[in-house]
């Protein structure tokens, strides 16, 4: 039996994207996987509302700007009429306003066009998992506000991270990449990652509650909005 039989439950995925080579791009990527199945294709919003309704993928990949329906409406539209899909924002704005009006609308994840493949493929298999994706620049910026927060006195880390998870949060908050922390820390930037999941998952970070909270003190969207979601 071949890898990709082997897998019990591929996951189903719908590439929209008005431009064919980084639809193609993006495909070629899919289909080198195991556990991924490219259930279609759409180049607006519009195309993308009929194919789920077909096709039924469990995580839509979802460029913003397009002709016609755009992501943000298209993604709205879909958590409407299908909750159970999750939406990846895949774009080239590195904004956290448009993370925000993407998490809002009901999106997952966020993700760069510019980032490494193995970051799309993540956030593919997270988002599946329920949990929410975040691009290391806005992670370093939710980092950075709890910081802030830990400062002014409004939460404590010191009861459940870690001295070295404490130094790799302080770090990740200066914003240094993974291996610049791996060097600083002498450690691998493997072990680096394992910390970041670390810290995360004990500070609550990662969750869409957490990033409505966060979006409501930088004034990005009002509190009545994050109560809608």
């Amino acid at each position: 039996m071949g890898e990709r039989q082997a897998v019990k439950h591929r996951i189903r995925v719908l590439i929209v994207e008005d431009h064919a080579i980084v639809r193609q791009g993006v495909r070629l990527l899919l289909d080198g996987q195991p556990d991924l199945d490219v259930v279609g294709e759409a180049d607006e919003g519009g195309k993308a509302l009929a194919l789920i309704a077909q096709k039924s993928p469990d995580v839509v990949l979802m460029d913003l700007a397009m002709p016609g329906v755009n992501g943000l409406e298209a993604t709205g539209e879909i958590k409407r009429s299908w909750p159970h899909v999750q939406v990846i924002a895949l774009t080239v704005h590195d904004n956290d306003e448009y993370f925000f009006q993407m998490i809002t609308a009901g999106a997952a994840g966020y993700v760069l066009k510019g980032a490494d493949p193995s970051e799309l493929l993540e956030a593919i298999r997270t988002v599946h998992q329920g949990q929410v994706f975040l691009h290391p620049t806005l992670t370093t910026k939710l980092v950075r506000d709890y910081l802030r927060r830990v400062r002014l006195g409004e939460v404590s880390d010191g009861e459940v991270l870690s001295e070295r998870e404490r130094q790799v949060l302080r770090l990740i908050g200066e914003g240094q990449t993974t291996q610049e922390i791996a060097e600083a820390l002498c450690i691998t930037a493997s072990t680096v990652q394992t910390h970041r999941a670390h810290i995360m998952e004990k500070l609550n970070l990662h969750r869409r509650s957490e990033l409505m909270k966060y979006a409501v003190r930088r004034g990005l969207i009002g509190p009545e909005d994050s109560r809608a979601r």
